[in-house]
C-alpha cells in the first residue's frame, strides 16, 4: 500500500509564499516522475508542475518564475515552493506519483487527497 500525505496549504495574502509538501511512504523502490496539480473551483485539474528523478523539471506557464519544484529521493518526497502568491493561484493542489516501483507493480502511479491554497486579503 503506497498513501500520499501533503501538507503546507492554508490561506495568504496576494505576494505571500507558501511551501506544500508531499512524501510517499509505502514499499517505493523508485519513483520516475513526482508533480502537483491543482483544481480551482469550477475548473478541471491542471498541471502546476513535474519533477523527475533526474531533477528535470516542467512547469505550467501561468506559475513559471513564481513557483519552484523539487523533491528529495531518499525521502520519497516532492516539494512545491509558491511565491508571489496570486488569488488566481486558490485551488485544491494535488500531489502525484507516475512511473513507480513498489512492491508488485513496475508502473504504478497515485494522487494525494489534496491540499486547499487560498490567496486572499
Amino acid at each position: 500500500q503506497v498513501r500520499l500525505v501533503e501538507s503546507g496549504g492554508g490561506l495568504v495574502q496576494p505576494g505571500g509564499s507558501l511551501r506544500l509538501s508531499c512524501a510517499a511512504s509505502g514499499t517505493i523502490f523508485s519513483i520516475h516522475i513526482m508533480g502537483w496539480y491543482r483544481a480551482a473551483p469550477g475548473k478541471q485539474r491542471e498541471l502546476v508542475a513535474t519533477i523527475n528523478r533526474g531533477g528535470v523539471t516542467n512547469y505550467a506557464d501561468s506559475v513559471k518564475g513564481r513557483f519552484t519544484i523539487s523533491r528529495d529521493n531518499a525521502k520519497n518526497t516532492v516539494y512545491l515552493q509558491m511565491n508571489n502568491l496570486e488569488p488566481e493561484d486558490t485551488a485544491v493542489y494535488y500531489c502525484n506519483i507516475d512511473g513507480a516501483v513498489i512492491a508488485g507493480h513496475a508502473d504504478f502511479a497515485s494522487w494525494g487527497q489534496g491540499t486547499q491554497v487560498t490567496v486572499s486579503s
